[in-house]
């Protein structure tokens, strides 16, 4: 790559015959980016200044080898010091991370994502905020934020239409990443100016305190019921529980002690609050002993870590649906589901759950109420007979083929 010349900053002599003032003399190297030189009445100073998308930032690289020989990295000569402006400037996707380089907006976004996603967190919290944010903010050193520009920033979101409520939530996903960068690097000693620039617009979540009465929380469990059988039973859970879903669905059949006097079950942590960093703890919840019940034949025949709560089959919803669909043409819909079969079929390799144990294992056909797998050419009759006039009344239903292993 050719390199730009400059005779008078290319020398110890060239340089001496400078005057000595405080505004550096500047090379360009690319556009957006230019080597700087400060002279001194001792040493001289390298430093880079760069200009993306309406941002500017300076930096400090390193002494000029005025006074002394180039040694690397404090002390450089005019072609080492263009060598280092660009790898600061333009460093590459894939590049290992400098820590001499201004951490941008963008990238502590990048950082900040990244940090969910190790934490086992959704990473919207740090995508949504790159959304609404200009170039101008995304490209500048996290170190040169002013208070003002992250206020008109946050203001903008209004007249973009967004509720406040939803301008408090982006802007705490930035000020969250800003945070995680001034953590990292103790050069950013700015964290006021997203204190005071990024503050919480006042009055903007209004909230919503409904309290229903135990008969409008039975009617809508069993309406969940008539809906699916596996959104009723979630509802359930969570009416008697009064716990979040994000925990519910972490509950295991492990979980579910239905034997004892008062059955219970140990929930999940939720990840709010104090909480967050306590996810995998779990807690002691009384249930209904009709609940109880219910959930032991549900998690019946699952390992201890397999999840208590499976979602609805949505083949089964499909199929009615279609079925309400062409009924008036003459046209019925139905579906198969076997159970376990005695064919070739590798199970273990294609269920993770059949690797300790083959579907024939003796503890497997214990669950089977007829105590043997199913043959190939049980699965056809069940098809010749939805195919014949014998089903001609038959349409929108789920004939299974397991044994007996599922009854609902």
């Amino acid at each position: 790559m050719p390199k730009p010349r400059a005779s008078r900053l290319e020398t110890p002599t060239a340089r001496r015959k400078l005057t000595v003032r405080k505004k550096p003399y500047y090379v360009r190297l690319s556009p957006g980016i230019h080597l700087g030189y400060r002279r001194n009445v001792a040493a001289g100073t390298w430093t880079v200044r760069v200009a993306e998308s309406g941002a500017e930032w300076i930096k400090k690289i390193a002494l000029a080898d005025d006074l002394e020989a180039a040694s690397p990295p404090h002390v450089l000569s005019y072609w080492q010091a263009l060598d280092t402006a660009r790898a600061l400037a333009r460093r590459q996707p894939g590049e290992a991370v400098d820590e001499s380089r201004p951490l941008t907006v963008s990238e502590a976004l990048t950082l900040y994502e990244k940090d969910l996603v190790a934490r086992g967190s959704s990473p919207y919290n740090a995508e949504h905020p790159r959304i609404h944010l200009p170039g101008v903010l995304l490209n500048k050193p996290v170190a040169l934020l002013g208070a003002t520009e992250l206020r008109k920033w946050r203001d903008s979101l209004l007249a973009k239409g967004l509720a406040p409520g939803t301008v408090n939530r982006t802007k705490t996903g930035l000020r969250a990443a800003l945070e995680l960068a001034a953590a990292h690097d103790p050069r950013i000693a700015n964290q006021r100016a997203w204190k005071v620039g990024l503050a919480a617009l006042p009055d903007a979540h209004r909230a919503r305190n409904v309290i229903l009465t135990d008969d409008e929380v039975r009617r809508i469990v069993a309406a969940a019921y008539q809906r699916d059988r596996a959104l009723g039973l979630m509802t359930e859970v969570a009416a008697v529980t009064g716990a979040r879903l994000s925990q519910i669905a972490r509950l295991e059949a492990g979980d579910l002690q239905a034997d004892r006097a008062e059955p219970r079950v140990l929930m999940p942590c939720s990840a709010k609050g104090r909480m967050r960093n306590k996810r995998h703890e779990r807690r002691p919840v009384p249930i209904t002993s009709a609940l109880a019940s219910v959930l032991k034949q549900e998690a019946q025949g699952r390992a201890p870590d397999a999840p208590l709560l499976l979602r609805g089959n949505v083949a089964s919803e499909r199929i009615a649906a279609e079925a309400a669909e062409l009924g008036p043409f003459g046209i019925r819909v139905n579906m198969v589901a076997p159970g376990y079969i005695d064919t070739e079929r590798r199970y273990a390799d294609w269920y993770p759950e059949f690797r300790e144990a083959a579907p024939d294992a003796p503890h497997r056909l214990e669950q089977i109420p007829l105590g043997r797998l199913g043959r190939p050419e049980e699965i056809a009759d069940a098809c010749l007979f939805l195919a014949s006039d014998a089903s001609a009344y038959i349409t929108g239903d789920v004939i299974r083929v397991m044994g007996g292993r599922v009854i609902s």
